[in-house]
């Protein structure tokens, strides 16, 4: 499924279209939720997902989704990211709106973990967790 944003930009979540070089090298250099991740993890990471959503302008990768999902009843939204330069035009957005709102997973209740962004995932009823959210940290 494709959705073209104007100005060069669109989204896809064709898996195979996917640059995972450009994913990993955002996500292990610059974002702080996964700095250091290994490549093969990565790619098992992306291949693995439900669904990945890249946002691409003139063809070239610069932002992502992964979703996971039991395809039912819940959905997580993981590595969010579109790249600074292409930052302040509302793409973020529409990145997780066709995410979210848009795909195959619409209908479930989904969940994400961000130490930012908290208004842009409130505009699409991400709120903070209530007092049935339980969480358990790695043990590593």
């Amino acid at each position: 499924m494709k959705r073209d944003l104007g100005d060069g930009y669109e989204l896809d979540d064709d898996p195979a279209r996917i640059d995972h070089e450009a994913v990993h090298r955002y996500l292990s250099e610059e974002s702080y939720w996964a700095r250091g991740r290994a490549r093969d993890v990565q790619d098992a990471l992306i291949d693995g997902a439900a669904r990945v959503v890249g946002l691409y302008h003139d063809g070239v990768q610069v932002g992502f989704t992964r979703t996971l999902s039991d395809g039912y009843a819940q959905s997580y939204l993981a590595d969010v990211y579109v790249l600074g330069e292409h930052r302040g035009r509302g793409l973020g957005v529409e990145l997780v709106r066709f995410s979210v709102d848009e795909g195959p997973y619409a209908s479930t209740k989904w969940f994400l973990h961000t130490e930012d962004a908290h208004d842009l995932y409130r505009k699409f009823g991400f709120a903070e967790p209530g007092p049935k959210a339980l969480e358990r940290w790695s043990q590593s």
